[in-house]
């Protein structure tokens, strides 16, 4: 789907020609107001919105040539694709028109010119989100709402449209469903849905895009741990900071990847899963490669029990999955005496609690593993272990998050956040 940009202020004073038009002048370093002039008429404004996605007009042309299913053990993340994919159709060359008529499509490349802003300023932001199949077959996303809510944050911080989310919701249920073949009906497996969104316009110049493309594929995929749970070891990073307070840390952004990879290559040349990112002189956790981060932690005067993740302050990913196991811990684990808290907590933090016997359990959290227990932390050259036994792979608060938010993704336990397609 496509959807030109244009400037309120311009059209709205197309809206009508006899409209008056308001001055205003370019910022100086003087004390010299600036007046920027939307419309001197608020209903002409008003008037000039553009057209938002609207599921009535979609167009399904299937593919006539199937693929082949996949056998469900050689499944590996995001290596095979569905036979259709959901994009918008060519450029329109109407900058009023707005997002035009959704399509389904045969997968196929996308044909873009070198000039696109994409490739030069990072114009891109994406979901992820899968669909799930229950035992009566039926094809259910999980949480969609809050997939859309953070693709239109995302979208907005990058001068992108942004778009209705039920009418986005309703779309990518209906290619859930006619790709619905490529979910195998084993518990585990699922249909991975990543929805995109890029600029399009051809130019060189710093400024908004003037046209998108919003498309979403699909992948099947398996447990992320086939044999089982397999707790991991990560490296805390403090050579290279992943997000810093007033960035962009907190959208899902491509521009935010990218640079991650290295000191996660760097972590695996010395025998680490992943690597977990630190930041400021404090040495605060924030997230564990792509990951949210948890800790369940004994207080030292105390001896509460508590599960703290890193707050929203612009230096983590809203992930959906935290968002999850902060709303279960507060419903199933305050009322066995548990403290649940966003706050900061740092690595000497972790460290003194991990000496003294405290740090019951450390795991990450997302889309695709849900909980990812760690075994320990290299920091400073020295290990931090992270409570569990030898002979565990994963601590009990992770385990039961993972079998709660099962029951929900697959229908076992009927719940709003699971979305029947």
């Amino acid at each position: 789907m496509l959807r030109p940009l244009l400037p309120r202020c311009a059209r709205a004073l197309r809206a009508s020609a006899a409209t008056p038009r308001l001055s205003y002048t370019l910022p100086t370093f003087s004390s010299q107001v600036t007046r920027r002039a939307y419309s001197i008429h608020p209903e002409a404004a008003s008037t000039a919105q553009p057209v938002d996605v609207d599921p009535s007009k979609l167009v399904i042309q299937k593919t006539q040539d199937p693929k082949p299913l996949v056998d469900p053990s050689g499944l590996l993340f995001g290596r095979n694709f569905t036979g259709n994919l959901f994009p918008d159709p060519p450029p329109t060359k109407n900058p009023t028109e707005g997002w035009r008529a959704p399509t389904i499509q045969p997968y196929q490349n996308l044909s873009l010119d070198p000039a696109t802003c994409v490739f030069h300023y990072g114009f891109e932001c994406f979901e992820g989100m899968k669909a799930y199949k229950d035992k009566a077959g039926k094809v259910r996303l999980f949480r969609p709402d809050k997939n859309m809510e953070r693709f239109n944050k995302s979208a907005a911080r990058i001068a992108l449209p942004t778009f209705s989310s039920p009418a986005l919701i309703e779309l990518i249920s209906r290619f859930a469903t006619l790709e619905e073949r490529f979910i195998p009906d084993q518990r585990g497996y699922s249909l991975y849905l990543r929805p995109t969104m890029i600029g399009t316009q051809k130019t060189l110049g710093v400024t908004p895009p003037g046209s998108a493309l919003l498309f979403v594929i699909a992948s099947p995929v398996g447990p992320y741990y086939p044999t089982g749970f397999k707790a991991v070891s990560l490296e805390a990073t403090d050579y290279a900071v992943r997000a810093w307070p007033g960035g962009v840390g907190d959208k899902k952004l491509g521009a935010n990847y990218a640079p991650c990879v290295l000191p996660q290559l760097e972590a695996a040349s010395r025998g680490f899963q992943q690597n977990l990112w630190l930041f400021g002189p404090e040495q605060y956790v924030t997230e564990v490669g792509t990951m949210n981060l948890f800790v369940a932690i004994k207080d030292k005067e105390t001896g509460q029990k508590e599960l703290v993740t890193a707050p929203l302050d612009g230096t983590i990913l809203e992930g959906v999955t935290r968002d999850s196991i902060l709303s279960l811990a507060r419903e199933k684990l305050v009322p066995e005496g548990w403290l649940v808290s966003e706050r900061k907590i740092t690595m000497p933090e972790l460290a003194e609690a991990s000496a003294e016997g405290r740090l019951i359990e450390v795991f990450g959290a997302g889309t695709a593993a849900i909980v990812s227990p760690v075994r320990t932390i290299s920091w400073k050259g020295q290990p931090v272990d992270c409570g569990l036994k030898e002979h565990e792979e994963s601590g009990k608060i992770a385990l039961r998050m993972k079998g709660w938010i099962e029951a929900r993704q697959y229908g076992d336990e009927e719940h709003e956040w699971s979305y029947v397609c």
